[in-house]
Formats: C-alpha cells, structure tokens, sequence
C-alpha cells in the first residue's frame, strides 16, 4: 500500500498638474470599464431559468437544433449539452454570441432569434434539457459563497480555490462540469445527483485492513482514493480482498441546514465557479 500525505518651478508643476488630471481621468476611465465588465458577467451568469422558459426552450431546440447536435445535444464532438459541455462558451452571452454569429469552421450557420426565443433557448441549454424537472434558481452570488465557507459547511468535505477538504470532491470548476440544473438536484438529492466515481467506498485487504474513503481512479490492475484522514490511497488489487461501493451519498440534502432562497444563492454561486 502507498500513502502521500496531503499535498498555502511652474511648467513643472503644470506638467504634473496634467499628469494627475490624465492619472484621475484614465484611473476613472478603468473603474467604468471594470464595472461594465462585472456587470455583463453578473448579468451573464445570473439568470432565473423558469420553468416555462426551459419548456419552451425545448421545442425550439428540438426544431432547429436537434438536427445537427441530436437529441441528447451530444453528437458534435467536443459538445455535450446535457453536461454543460461547450466548445469556446462559458456565460450565457458567450452562447449568445455563438448562436447568433454562428462557427463557420465548424460548419454551424448563424441564427438570428428573437430576444424571447433566445432566452428560451438558454435556458433549455443552461437547464442541462431538463425540461421536466424543477426550475433552476439563482439567487446572489456572494450570498452563495458565504454560505458555502460558513452555514452551509460544505468545506468541511468539499474543497474551493484551495480551501476546505479533500474528502469530498473539489468543487473549483463545478459550474464547468455541471450544468446548473444537475447542481441545484445535487444539493436538493445528493444521492440522485451522485456521479459513479464519487460513490463511497470501503476496502478490505488481505491482512485485514479496512480503508474507507472516496474513489478517485480505478483501472485493470489499481484503485486510488482519499481516504477518512485525507491522504491519498493507491492499492493494487491484487492486496485487495474485498470492495464495496456505498449507494447513498454521505452528503445531507441542503434543505435539511439551507432555506429555498439560501439554496438558490448556493447554485448561482457553485454555477459560477469555473476553475478560472
């Protein structure tokens, strides 16, 4: 068995009158552009995806999407709807923008929907085509993120841009992995949005050991985990004597710590988080 520990005069003074007056107005001018930037990424991200839009969303898909991306949104390489996967599109402008101008390289034509129409058809996107299930919410970021390192206490388990454990999984790039629909069913019903790699596990060895943690990787011949202290667990099989996989996720559904508006706030802020 091996175990790695846890991986912290006038005319110069007009001169720079002129050069202060300059400084102010480009340092003004920066702050203008920062806020127009933050607030078209917060616009971007902050959608309410109502239920009526993702049903609506799904018949536009279905009649002028479909045919080229398929019906589980997944059969252009390098794309996966239902997963949140998209080829160069990370906010909701970004779609916008790839809809509307379209990818000639890659053969997509342009398309020119009505504002309604487009929104329609994000959300659908956005709700990774679960047009039957709850609709998404988001409420404010910030609120999400103080919620996550505090009432919540996602990190005791989880870990954020280096901070929290590792007992559970990183949730950094979240809102890059998963669409804001299977996030939002995560925290509601953790066992239903539990991926196979992130079962529990229990190992029995040979010499009578047993390991409890989470499976990060396994193959033919190895298994690797984090086990209950945190470390990193690699065994061969062959020390194995018995494996069990656990079918329910350790993780509480958030209802039972967070309220309706508080969980809203936790998935605009996890559906923010994009390793970047």
């Amino acid at each position: 068995m091996t175990c790695v520990p846890d991986l912290k005069c006038s005319a110069s003074c007009r001169y720079k009158d002129l050069m202060r007056s300059c400084s102010g107005l480009v340092l003004a001018f920066a702050v203008l552009v920062a806020l127009g930037v933050a607030s078209r990424a917060h616009a971007a991200q902050d959608h309410a995806y109502t239920s009526e839009n993702i049903q609506a969303g799904a018949g536009i898909y279905a009649a002028r999407c479909a045919g080229c991306h398929g019906p589980n949104g997944d059969t252009v390489a390098g794309v996966d709807f239902r997963r949140g996967v998209f080829k160069r599109a990370v906010t909701d402008d970004d779609l916008v923008k790839s809809i509307t101008a379209g990818t000639a390289g890659a053969g997509m034509p342009s398309f020119n929907f009505p504002p309604a129409e487009m929104t329609k058809l994000i959300s659908y996107l956005r709700a990774g085509f679960d047009a039957a299930g709850p609709p998404v919410r988001f409420g404010d970021k910030a609120r999400g993120q103080a919620l996550v390192e505090g009432k919540g206490r996602c990190l005791t388990c989880h870990r954020v841009n280096g901070r929290g454990l590792r007992t559970a999984p990183d949730l950094s790039d979240i809102g890059a992995l998963r669409s804001p629909s299977t996030i939002q069913r995560s925290l509601l019903d953790p066992t239903a949005g539990m991926m196979p790699i992130n079962r529990p596990v229990r190992l029995v060895l040979k010499n009578g050991q047993t390991l409890r943690g989470r499976r990060l990787n396994e193959d033919t011949f190895t298994i690797q985990l984090i086990d209950e202290e945190e470390r990193l667990v690699s065994l061969s099989k062959t020390e194995i004597r018995e494996i069990e996989l656990g079918k329910s996720s350790p993780m509480p559904p958030a209802t039972k710590t967070l309220s309706e508006d508080e969980i809203a706030d936790v998935v605009a802020y996890l559906a923010s988080l994009r390793g970047l």
